[in-house]
């Protein structure tokens, strides 16, 4: 079976080609071996080296994709590391995911531009031209004066500005948090600045397609809410730039992409949802929530660019109003629960069915009161989500623990919610969770990281977990043990040991290796006992080059 991708793209493609060859040896009863580390290693950009401009939009319809994550438990159910990572145990960037967080703090400016890089809709008549595709909330998909094609949606009667808030600020923040996001714009409309396009259809609940005329208009309007002036708030998405394929998958791949050769359950960006959806509420996950869209990249390769569309189920609140008591805490459908509640007739009381909710109309129920983030679950399973692992999960906490006070209460303002309070009550909440995803995934692994080796032989690191105050800044002792790393090989030579009883810096033994080309393995244990999850090593591996040392290697074991 030929490969699907050319050259070294990533490092799980080493790891393919590495398989490939030892396979391909023992045919011809000779060895061949790859190094574990390329002198480019840890990549910092996963490249789509195929031509993809042969793949094909698809529809997954919504009744199967629900029925398959709910009851059939697909995609590969193997306890393995994610394999869209480098050897530093980052993910590059890619057509999936753009590091922006954690790091240099964004600007208040970056946070709220997030990937919008277009006005709004442009001044003077609007045409209508089509129904909206998908979704449950008042809209319909609109033409500009300048000829842009736009998806608008409007907020329900009960709850003005509640969905159109929750989308922007959760469009804004999942943009800071790597996600491609597609750009999304608060503007006015009045009915009568819209105008019918020839061609506008709209079907019929039986499957007949019919012109759209004003009392459609108008029909839609009715559901949203409207203003005192006569003016109606609207969420304006522009259209992606490119060729519209359909959504993606949680499991499998996209058999036509010859770039997407990892199953996306064994993707951490995608696992990561299980913190990232925790920290927002993002209920809704489901292929017709994605976006797959084929465009050119830098070199002019048209490659499929990977889009989590639709975050704006998030918060307290869904598309018609506020998020149902069990969203959040329960599945659609989980057997224990409902059996117990119809034995005990019931009586059967979970802690989430008593949190005292502060409602807001424009934000819903969002609390932090009951909420334990290992135990949050959207409305349906994702094998993403289900495969999901500690050092999955401590890679994503770092980046919501990322986010300070004031990001947060920036990132509210872009929702333009009128109530202070409203606006301030989502801000705590959102902050309330920030703390107890660090508290609950800082402490499930070995929280150390920023590892550097001095030239003289002196191993620094920091421990996240302290830094960010999530347990006490007590003394937490270290122990190191030392090997030499051939890297045609992979085999280890042990040379010593070093140890410290509170600080996170270790002296390395006389005999680390000083020749230039020379690579060393450094397994890092916390001995403090306070945290089990902690116990743990990290091994991280480090090259000479110049004189100096540079990290190229790093795992993190449960």
């Amino acid at each position: 079976m030929p490969l699907r991708f050319r050259g070294r793209s990533s490092s799980h493609a080493r790891l393919a080609v590495a398989g490939l060859l030892c396979a391909t040896a023992t045919v011809l009863g000779t060895r061949a071996a790859a190094p574990t580390f390329y002198p480019d290693d840890p990549i910092a950009r996963e490249p789509s080296s195929q031509d993809a401009s042969g793949v094909a939009a698809w529809d997954i319809p919504l009744a199967y994709d629900l029925a398959l994550n709910l009851f059939a438990n697909p995609g590969d159910l193997r306890d393995v590391r994610a394999q869209d990572v480098n050897t530093a145990d980052e993910v590059p960037d890619s057509e999936w995911f753009t590091n922006r967080v954690p790091g240099a703090s964004l600007s208040a400016e970056a946070l709220t531009r997030g990937p919008v890089a277009h006005d709004g809709p442009a001044a003077g008549r609007l045409t209508v031209v089509r129904a909206k595709p998908a979704g449950i909330s008042p809209g319909f998909v609109l033409r500009d004066s300048a000829g842009v094609l736009w998806f608008v949606q409007f907020d329900a009667v009960s709850n003005p500005e509640a969905a159109s808030a929750a989308s922007m600020i959760a469009n804004r923040l999942f943009h800071a948090l790597g996600y491609w996001q597609v750009e999304y714009h608060l503007a006015r409309l009045r009915l009568e600045d819209l105008d019918i396009g020839d061609k506008a259809r709209v079907e019929t609940p039986s499957g007949v397609e019919r012109p759209i005329d004003r009392a459609d208009l108008k029909r839609v309007l009715e559901k949203a809410a409207r203003d005192a002036d006569g003016s109606y708030r609207m969420l304006a998405s522009r259209a992606a730039e490119g060729k519209v394929l359909g959504g993606f998958k949680y499991a499998g791949t996209r058999p036509d992409d010859p770039n997407d050769v990892i199953p996306h359950e064994h993707r951490r960006v995608l696992r990561a949802l299980k913190v990232f959806g925790a920290w927002t509420n993002l209920v809704d996950m489901k292929a017709g929530n994605s976006l797959d869209v084929l465009v050119k990249d830098a070199s002019g390769r048209q490659v499929v660019r990977h889009y989590l569309q639709d975050v704006g189920s998030t918060f307290g609140t869904g598309a018609l109003g506020p998020r149902e008591w069990d969203e959040g805490y329960e599945y659609l459908f989980e057997k224990a629960p409902t059996l117990k509640r119809l034995v005990s007739m019931g009586l059967y009381i979970r802690p989430w069915q008593t949190v005292d909710y502060d409602e807001f109309p424009a934000v819903g129920r969002f609390s932090a009161e009951a909420f334990v983030p290992e135990a949050w679950v959207p409305r349906v399973p994702t094998p993403a989500i289900r495969n999901a692992r500690a050092d999955d999960t401590f890679w994503a906490a770092r980046r919501v623990m990322a986010f300070s006070d004031a990001m947060i209460r920036t990132l509210v303002t872009v929702g333009r919610i009128s109530d202070p309070a409203a606006a301030e009550h989502l801000a705590t909440v959102l902050m309330q969770r920030r703390d107890k995803i660090g508290a609950a995934y800082y402490t499930a692994i070995a929280p150390l990281v920023d590892f550097t080796l001095a030239a003289d032989g002196t191993l620094t690191f920091v421990n996240e977990a302290q830094r960010a105050r999530v347990v006490p800044n007590a003394a937490t002792g270290y122990r190191a043990t030392w090997a030499r790393f051939d890297n045609a090989t992979g085999t280890a030579t042990a040379f010593g040991e070093s140890a410290s009883a509170a600080d996170a810096r270790l002296a390395a033994p006389a005999a680390l290796p000083t020749v230039d080309g020379a690579y060393v393995q450094v397994d890092v244990t916390c001995t403090s006992t306070a945290h089990p999850g902690w116990k743990g090593p990290v091994r991280v591996h480090f090259r000479r080059q110049g004189g100096a040392w540079t990290l190229v290697g790093l795992t993190r074991w449960p």
